[in-house]
């Protein structure tokens, strides 16, 4: 068995371990405001429920080990003291991973992630539509674990209001475990789904994907695309060149006659499928294609 000291090896390397072994983690998704009012979303696997009377939830934005600086949520948290807890489903998992992503201070990771603002009713941060099950909660005590790079942050948040959508009731009324189709945060690139199990997701890039809010719309109102599919589109860096397109069309017959096609559905359905192959810069080469046909 190997058996290792902490403080002998690099904290990046102990993170790796820590995730890896203690799983699966549920995740929070959470949404803050802040002194300006503007708004900012990232999902957190270093959480859960620990009191039902108060309700009480707690998640933990760690320090970032590369630099020892803080994230946007804990800053918000301090300043406003109120966030939102959106709980993550298979639905909009993929959007949750390309909202971690890190985009510069301002840049609205709603927009980003292509998911809907709602207002909330009793705090000013606002919660995720798509979201299954919605916490307003209110910071009730901030415990920092330490100063250096990789230490947690424990955010104490005491349920004001939540919201469920009726939709993942059962008969009776309780969370159908089925319907709310939840999943958790493994090691590496693995997420586990409820009802399924292991399943991987592409870490969003070190580099800023364009965002679902650059993906044009005619492939966001094309009715084929669901939110996870967006969510790939939008975690790339750049696109594809005209020449890339261009050579690829020339070397794809298929392409060519879903091209000459009156119907476009057959070129979002064949987009489609590479993009359940994960094959998503291929993706865009055929939605990106007809212009250079």
């Amino acid at each position: 068995m190997l058996s290792i000291n902490p403080k002998e090896i690099p904290t990046a390397k102990l993170q790796g371990y820590l995730q890896g072994a203690i799983g699966p983690r549920p995740i929070a998704f959470a949404s803050t405001v802040n002194e300006n009012g503007v708004p900012n979303l990232s999902p957190f696997s270093f959480f859960n429920v620990f009191s039902a009377n108060p309700p009480v939830l707690v998640f933990s934005p760690a320090r970032r080990v590369r630099n020892n600086t803080t994230k946007h949520t804990l800053i918000n948290a301090e300043l406003t003291k109120e966030v939102v807890i959106n709980v993550v489903n298979y639905a909009i998992v993929q959007q949750a991973s390309l909202s971690s992503t890190e985009y510069a201070d301002g840049i609205n990771e709603f927009e980003k992630a292509g998911l809907t603002m709602l207002p909330s009713d009793v705090v000013k941060p606002f919660r995720v539509k798509e979201s299954p099950v919605q916490f307003e909660c209110k910071v009730t005590d901030i415990i920092a674990l330490g100063n250096e790079g990789g230490a947690g942050n424990l955010i104490l948040c005491e349920v004001v209001k939540l919201h469920i959508d009726e939709a993942i009731l059962d008969a009776n009324g309780a969370v159908d475990q089925t319907k709310i189709d939840l999943v958790s945060r493994m090691g590496g690139n693995w997420y586990s789904r409820a009802n399924q199990g292991l399943f991987e997701v592409e870490k969003p890039l070190t580099t800023l994907g364009i965002g679902v809010d650059n993906v044009p719309d005619f492939v966001k109102e094309c009715g084929i695309f669901n939110g996870n599919d967006l969510g790939k589109l939008g975690n790339v860096e750049t696109l594809p060149s005209d020449e890339a397109i261009a050579a690829f069309i020339k070397d794809d017959f298929e392409i060519k006659a879903l091209l000459s096609a009156d119907d476009a559905t057959k070129k979002y359905q064949k987009a489609k499928q590479y993009l359940d192959d994960n094959e998503v810069l291929t993706a865009w080469k055929v939605l990106l294609a007809e212009k250079n046909f």
